[in-house]
C-alpha cells in the first residue's frame, strides 16, 4: 500500500459536512518554501526522498510511525497559518506593482480580490475532493479522477510551477546581485565589467552555490529558510511603504544626473515632472494588461501544499483547515495590496516588472535597500535547491523506477535542471514573461481548473446538476477560455 495514501477514515461528523470527518493522511511533511511541492507523487518509491528535509521545522518522521492507526495532526493552528502563508508568499510579490501600473488601482484591486476569493473557493473544493477521493496527494487525486492523464496533468502543472519558481528566483539573482556588487564598490553606474553582468553572475551562483547544495541528500537545515524568506518579504513591504515617503515623484532614467535633492538623503536623484505623470490612474487597458491575471495567479499558488499542511493540522477538520486558508490568504492579500499600491504610488507608470530593481532609477547608494537586496538574494538562493529537489525526485522515479541510488544520475538531473533554468533566465527578456507564462498555464491549472475538474469527477454525493456543480462548471469553462486568450495574447 502506498504510504502516502490514506490509512483510515475517521467517522466523526465534520462541522461543515454531513459526509463525515476529513480524510487523514498517513505521511506528510511541513512545508519549507512557497511554490514548492515537497511531497512528490513518487516519493514512496524514491529512496533519496525519504532523507529530504528530515531536519527541518517539522522534524524527522519515520515510516514506522505511520501505520494503519489513525495519525493525529501535530501542527498547531498558528503554525499551519504560518506554513501556508509562507507557501503563498514568493517572488510574485515583486511583480504586483507592475501589474497595478498596467491595470489601474481600481481594476487591480478588483482582480486581486477576485483571484483571492476564487483561490479560497478552490481550496474548499480541494478539501472536499480529498475527503471523497481518499487521498491527500494532489497528483493522486488527478489519478483517481481521470486515471493516468489526470495524474500526468497534475504532475506537469506542478513541475512547470516549480520550474517557474526556480526561474523567477534566478531572475532576482540576475537583477539584484550586480546592484549589490556595484553598491559595495561605490560605482556610480554599471561599468560593463564581467562581474557586473547578471548573466555571468547567475551562472556563477548556480554552479558555485546552488548546484553543490542540490547534490546533498539531506537538505533539512534549509527548511529554516522558510521563516527567513517570509521575514524578508515583510521587510521588503515595510521598505516599500517607507520609501514612498522619501521619493516625491517617479523618475525617468534620462534625468537621473540632472538634479539631486539632498533633503531626501541616500543620494536620491530626481527630476521634476508634470502633474499628469504623478497622478494615479484607476483604470488602464494596454498591451501589458494581459499580464495582470497570470501575475496574480502566480502570486497565489499554494494548492499543492494545502493538503500536506492539512494532514499535519492538530485537531483537523475541513472547517479548521478552511479557517487556516482564510487567515493565510487574507494576510498575504494585505501584504500584496500594500506592496503593489505603495510601489505603484512611488513610481507610477515608471515601475518596472521587478519592483526592487526599479529603485536603481532613484538611488545610487542606499544602505536600507542594500540590506533588502542582500536578504532577498540569500533567501532565494537557498530556496532554489528546495524547489529543485521534488522535481528531480519525480523525474528519477518516473524514468528510473526501482533503480538504486546513483550519484552520477543525482548530479546529472540537477545539472540539467539548473542548465535549463539558467538558459531561460539568460534568454527570456524579463521576469514578467516568466510570471506571465507560468501564471497563465501552470498556476491557473493548479488554482482554478484542476481542483474544479477533480471535484466534478470525484465528488458523487452531489447531483451533477446541483447549483454548486453548475457553478463550478461555469468557473472552469470561464478560466479555460481566459487561459486560452491570455496565452495567445502573451505569445503574439
Amino acid at each position: 500500500m502506498d504510504r502516502m495514501e490514506l490509512q483510515k477514515v475517521n467517522t466523526d461528523i465534520d462541522d461543515d459536512s454531513n459526509s463525515g470527518e476529513s480524510i487523514e493522511d498517513g505521511y506528510c511533511k511541513d512545508m519549507d518554501s512557497e511554490k514548492v511541492t515537497i511531497n512528490s507523487q513518487f516519493a514512496d518509491e524514491d529512496a533519496e526522498s525519504q532523507k529530504f528535509l528530515t531536519n527541518g521545522m517539522g522534524g524527522k518522521k519515520k515510516l514506522d510511525d505511520y501505520t494503519e492507526e489513525h495519525h493525529p495532526g501535530t501542527t498547531s493552528f498558528g503554525m499551519s497559518v504560518f506554513n501556508l502563508g509562507n507557501a503563498i508568499m514568493g517572488s510574485g510579490i515583486l511583480g504586483l506593482s507592475y501589474a497595478m501600473a498596467n491595470t489601474g488601482i481600481v481594476l487591480f484591486v478588483v482582480l486581486l480580490l477576485a483571484v483571492a476569493i476564487l483561490s479560497l473557493y478552490s481550496v474548499h473544493l480541494l478539501l472536499k475532493t480529498a475527503k471523497e477521493g481518499g487521498s491527500l496527494i494532489y497528483e493522486k487525486l488527478g489519478e483517481k479522477a481521470f486515471g493516468w492523464p489526470g495524474k500526468l496533468a497534475a504532475f506537469i502543472s506542478i513541475t512547470m510551477q516549480n520550474i517557474g519558481a526556480m526561474s523567477s528566483y534566478l531572475f532576482i539573482v540576475k537583477y539584484e546581485l550586480p546592484e549589490v556588487i556595484r553598491t559595495f564598490m561605490r560605482l556610480e553606474e554599471n561599468s560593463g565589467e564581467w562581474y557586473l553582468n547578471g548573466n555571468y553572475l547567475v551562472i556563477f551562483v548556480s554552479v558555485g552555490i546552488i548546484l553543490p547544495l542540490s547534490l546533498l541528500k539531506n537538505l533539512g537545515y534549509l527548511g529554516y529558510t522558510s521563516g527567513f524568506s517570509l521575514s524578508c518579504m515583510v521587510f521588503f513591504v515595510s521598505v516599500v511603504i517607507y520609501k514612498k515617503t522619501q521619493i516625491p515623484c517617479p523618475l525617468q532614467g534620462t534625468g537621473l544626473n540632472e538634479h539631486k535633492d539632498n533633503n531626501h538623503g541616500s543620494g536620491v536623484e530626481f527630476e521634476a515632472h508634470t502633474d499628469d505623470k504623478c497622478k494615479p490612474r484607476y483604470f488602464v487597458f494596454n498591451s501589458q494588461t494581459a499580464y495582470a491575471i497570470p501575475i496574480l495567479a502566480f502570486a497565489f499558488v499554494c494548492h499543492p501544499e494545502v493538503l500536506p499542511i492539512y494532514s499535519e493540522l492538530k485537531g483537523r477538520s475541513r472547517r479548521r483547515m478552511q479557517n487556516v486558508s482564510n487567515l493565510s490568504i487574507a494576510a498575504m492579500l494585505a501584504m500584496y495590496l500594500f506592496a503593489a499600491l505603495f510601489g505603484y504610488l512611488t513610481f507610477y507608470g515608471e515601475v518596472q516588472d521587478e519592483l526592487l530593481h526599479t529603485y536603481t532609477k532613484v538611488y545610487t547608494f542606499d544602505t536600507l535597500l542594500l540590506c533588502v537586496r542582500l536578504a532577498v538574494l540569500v533567501a532565494v538562493t537557498l530556496t532554489v535547491p528546495i524547489v529543485l529537489f521534488p522535481i528531480r525526485s519525480s523525474v528519477t522515479t518516473l524514468l528510473f523506477p526501482g533503480r538504486p541510488f546513483s550519484f552520477l544520475r543525482h548530479f546529472l538531473i540537477a545539472f540539467i535542471l539548473l542548465a535549463f533554468n539558467n538558459t531561460l533566465v539568460i534568454f527570456v527578456p524579463t521576469i514578467k514573461d516568466i510570471f506571465g507564462f507560468i501564471g497563465a498555464s501552470a498556476a491557473t491549472m493548479l488554482i482554478f481548473i484542476l481542483p474544479a475538474a477533480f471535484y466534478l469527477r470525484i465528488v458523487k454525493k452531489e447531483p451533477f446538476r446541483s447549483p454548486q456543480k453548475i457553478g463550478v462548471r461555469l468557473i472552469n469553462v470561464s478560466f479555460l477560455n481566459i487561459l486560452k486568450k491570455v496565452i495567445i495574447e502573451l505569445l503574439y
